[in-house]
């Protein structure tokens, strides 16, 4: 049974930083695109990380490229959202999905077959 797993979210200050894991069973991560999405209430999903489980290459959207480090442990299958310098609007439920390949757009929701529960994120002071 093909299963992902978030933690780590919780309550941090603007400016502060957090680390979400994503663990997976069921399938091997490196046969696979996995990427990361935020929910904000009353919006859709936004991919804002992808990393390719073959090649270890990563992806950013705009909003968190220079603040956010996607990484993989293969040996514990694992993918690892490490977020610094957070704002107030990255609040949002983090969800991490797989996908066997991605055709046109590593940060849209449909593209991703298997999702996580999610884990909430709340940046306020």
């Amino acid at each position: 049974q093909l299963q992902l797993v978030e933690s780590g979210g919780g309550l941090v200050q603007p400016g502060g930083s957090l680390r979400l894991s994503c663990a997976a069973s069921g399938f091997t991560l490196e046969h696979l695109y996995i990427g990361w999405f935020r929910q904000a209430p009353g919006k859709e999903r936004e991919g804002n990380s992808c990393i390719r489980g073959s090649t270890g290459s990563t992806y950013y959207a705009d909003s968190v490229r220079g603040r956010f480090t996607i990484s993989g442990d293969k040996a514990n299958n694992t993918v690892y959202l490490q977020m610094n310098s957070l704002k107030p609007e990255d609040t949002g439920v983090y969800y991490c999905a797989a996908a066997n390949r991605l055709i046109r757009n590593a940060f849209y929701w449909k593209e991703y077959n298997y999702w996580g529960q999610g884990t909430q994120v709340t940046v306020s002071s």
